[in-house]
């Protein structure tokens, strides 16, 4: 959903806007229930052929102009159910209405849902099956919570290790992103709800997203960002959001190539692309690929309208998009009642999943000394940072989940830990802050008694005054927005940029007087109560000295620490906010035992590493993370997560270090000049040393592999080996194959690359022989010549190993044809 204010606006114009349309043109579909659309494939068949149900046939037979049109831009709910978009249906036709709702992590409606841990969590666990499982629960809220359509998954690669949606996503590698995407959405749609695959495609950042152009080769375009889609397209997905930025020159929601070409002619998609909220630019979309504007009709409306009605725009493309919306409608029962009855919630089973992917993703990044797991013998503890006490449940944007209950993890800790031991807690770091003070303000925000500010839909919040600080230092400014988007500037510069959720920023002022404006939007159809607040620099000392007082009089300081991962707007750089990484350090100063556990979105560097004992990253990890988090940390589940991003040892060596061109841009346009270089493959070919590798994750027992055999066999690869549990605990460990570059291939090829995994299960001293397939796909590469995939031949090397960096396993195998 875009944030900016001016779409905002412009959606609820578009509400409002709505007019009776006339009477029209009749259906253009073939007697047969076909719909034939000619195109030009660089690939495969020109022509692509819609399968069309006689049902679906018949109601557009049936339809009036005014009607069709009516399926390819979003309305107005009556209802105001708070989801993000809205499609009225034809009752006279008993055509039922269509309710889109956002829930990269859950569904997000003016209702508590199942807040799931974030989508990257659910990858680190590299377990296709509990992404089918995931999509369950997400697929019965969403029905249950009157919905039809899921805005969800998004499978993006993670390209950009600042970007803001990193944690929505699930990797920087395809293959796991594909298989991923694939589980998540056939669980989602065997609950009857329709998934959309979003953004297609190179939406990799937010920073400018609406105005960026990629330009990107074809080679990698089609190896690293777009095998996850298509991924989604043989599973069924039953629509595709187009995404706000351009792709070599077209617009993501106008592109013929991505959209014509790849998507619906060589993939064969038979449902229906919308865009992104607010991302249509044209009436000729339709033309290129485009089935529906969303939230409104500032182009698929009234002037679509009048350019089908002056034969400007064929209706044959206008009934190809509603055929493909009832398509997919009559597919999932909503045509003729099939779908049943909506079920009812089950809030503890969809708890009871949310921890089992907490748990299962989290990944254990260090442990030195065998501080984790946590035994008997740590009676004194002390839990540091503001989400010990505050969980940490989801992101901001659109993955913003109101759960039906979210514990502390001080009080799953305190509960674990028994009454033999003492518990005690300091904050660390002020993230809610104070009020600031009317003697500081002028004029003084309009707060109500409750120190909130009420913005209504009709009536935004705009402020502009002077903000006064008394002394020199680092002020942090906090912006609640549950139901709001909310921007923040001081002295003309933007501090937050905020979207559903709580948002904060750290700057440093100088002593005296500053401009300061502030506005917020309510989003979501209803009053917003919103919060503006600070944290003086005197305020943040206090707090720190506090906590490094604790450090000292506990054995085992556990320090939570946390970023704002968030839909809208990138990260300025990979720190901790609110100098978080100067509270850990000099905690772990006072006290070596330190521990570390993280509610982080993405990779971040860690100047403190080398002084901290043990480094548990949980990411979002949803409403029952607190519960998660207190079994790992006490080994009464044993950490299996491995990482799915590359963390970087430094901000300066990184795929798009020191070349704004690569990132953020400049004067709009953005090279992808790594190519298939991205994130391991990167490293990789740089010989650059990571933080942590792609694939990495610690567990509290250990592992030996052994006799590597590989062969080849029709087209694809059986890798063999034996692994064993050589530690005292059971415990899961995700066994990995990657494949080397092809001798005979001049195209550029990644040193090695993910070829296949599996996660398996051993009981302590246990031993199996492991198979893991690496098909046919992943030993090709695009030939940009002829456009098309080529088998890499010859002899290819084959590692296996518990990360992209720890390969004790070293064989190969002639690839032949």
């Amino acid at each position: 959903m875009e944030l900016d204010r001016t779409s905002v606006r412009r959606r609820r114009r578009g509400r409002l806007r709505r007019t009776a349309l006339v009477a029209g043109a009749s259906a253009v579909l073939l007697a047969a229930g076909t719909v034939v659309a000619p195109g030009a494939s660089g690939a495969g068949d020109a022509r692509v052929t819609l399968s069309v149900s006689p049902r679906v046939t018949a109601l557009i037979a049936r339809m009036s102009l005014d009607e069709k049109l009516s399926f390819v831009h979003g309305g107005t709910d009556p209802r105001a159910l708070g989801q993000a978009g809205y499609i009225p249906g034809v009752p006279r036709l008993g055509i039922p209405e269509l309710r889109l709702t956002d829930g990269p992590a859950g569904v997000r409606v003016n209702a508590h849902a199942t807040a799931m841990p974030a989508p990257v969590a659910l990858a680190s666990s590299f377990d296709d099956r509990l992404a089918r499982t995931y999509g369950k629960v997400i697929g019965r809220d969403g029905r249950a919570l009157g919905q039809d359509v899921l805005l969800s998954p998004m499978t993006n690669i993670i390209r950009v290790p600042y970007a803001g949606r990193n944690f929505e996503t699930f990797s920087e590698d395809p293959l796991l992103s594909s298989r991923m995407v694939s589980g998540e959405i056939g669980g989602v749609q065997s609950q009857g709800l329709i998934a959309t695959v979003k953004h297609y495609a190179e939406n990799n950042q937010e920073d400018n997203r609406m105005g960026v152009n990629v330009n990107v080769d074809e080679q990698t375009l089609r190896q690293i960002e777009l095998p996850a889609f298509e991924a989604a397209v043989k599973a069924g997905a039953g629509a595709v959001m187009c995404s706000y930025n351009s792709v070599n020159g077209s617009h993501g929601c106008g592109s013929h190539e991505l959209l014509n070409s790849i998507l619906k002619e060589q993939w064969g998609f038979q449902g229906w692309v919308m865009s992104d909220w607010g991302a249509a630019h044209a009436t000729t979309d339709i033309v290129n690929g485009l089935d529906q504007e969303m939230p409104s009709g500032v182009f698929l409306g009234d002037e679509l309208k009048s350019a089908i009605t002056n034969g400007t725009v064929p209706v044959s493309k206008l009934n190809d998009s509603v055929a493909r919306i009832l398509g997919q409608m009559n597919k999932f029962g909503l045509l003729d009642g099939t779908a049943g009855r909506r079920p009812a919630r089950d809030p503890k089973g969809g708890a009871k999943i949310a921890q089992k992917v907490a748990e299962s993703g989290s990944v254990l990044l260090k442990n030195t000394g065998k501080a984790l797991p946590l035994t008997g013998k740590n009676t004194s503890i002390g839990l540091i940072g503001p989400t010990a006490k505050t969980p940490k449940v989801t992101g901001g944007g659109s993955s913003y989940v109101v759960p039906d209950s979210a514990a502390s993890p001080l009080a799953t800790i305190t509960r674990r830990a028994g009454r033999n031991a003492t518990v005690r807690y300091a904050t660390g770091v002020d993230n809610t802050g104070v009020s600031i003070p009317a003697t500081a303000l002028r004029p003084a925000l309009p707060v109500g008694s409750d120190g909130t500010i009420t913005v209504t839909p009709d009536a935004s919040f705009d402020y502009t005054g002077t903000l006064t600080v008394p002394a020199d230092g680092d002020y942090s400014f906090v912006y609640d927005l549950p139901a709001a988007y909310g921007t923040l500037k001081i002295d003309g510069s933007s501090v937050i940029t905020g979207f559903l959720g709580s948002s904060s920023a750290t700057v440093h002022l100088t002593a005296g007087t500053h401009s300061f404006t502030a506005g917020a939007l309510a989003i979501q159809g209803a009053p917003a109560k919103i919060r503006l607040s600070w944290v003086t620099p005197q305020a943040a000392r206090a707090a720190r000295e506090q906590a490094v007082a604790l450090a000292r009089q506990v054995k085992t300081p556990i320090v939570f620490a946390y970023d704002d991962g968030t839909e809208g707007f990138d990260r300025k750089n990979l720190s901790l906010p609110a100098d978080q990484n100067g509270l850990i350090s000099a905690v772990a100063d006072a006290n070596p035992n330190t521990i570390v556990v993280l509610n982080t979105g993405s990779s971040i560097t860690m100047p403190w590493l080398s002084k901290v004992k043990a480094v548990l990253d949980t990411y979002y990890p949803g409403e029952n993370g607190a519960q998660a988090t207190a079994r790992l940390l006490y080994g009464d589940v044993n950490p299996s997560g491995k990482t799915t991003q590359t963390f970087p040892a430094s901000e300066s060596v990184t795929p798009v270090a020191g070349d704004p061109l690569r990132y953020p841009g400049v004067d709009n346009q953005e090279n992808y000049s790594e190519g298939v270089y991205v994130g391991y493959r990167w490293y990789d070919k740089e010989k650059a040393a990571p933080l942590f590798p792609f694939g990495h994750g610690l567990s509290y027992t250990s592992f030996v592999y052994r006799d590597l055999a590989v062969r080849q066999s029709h087209g694809e690869l059986t890798v063999s080996f034996t692994l064993k549990n050589t530690g005292t605990r059971d415990g899961d460990e995700v066994a990995q194959v990657y494949v080397g570059a092809s001798p005979k291939t001049t195209a550029p090829q990644a040193v090695r690359s993910l070829g296949g995994y599996q996660k398996v299960r051993l009981r302590a001293g246990q031993s199996r022989t492991v198979r893991i397939r690496v098909d046919a796909q992943q030993l090709k590469y695009w030939n940009s010549s002829s456009h098309s995939w080529v088998l890499g031949t010859g002899h290819r090397e084959v590692w296996v190993g518990s990360s992209s960096r720890t390969l004790p396993l070293h064989g190969g195998v002639d690839v032949t044809r």
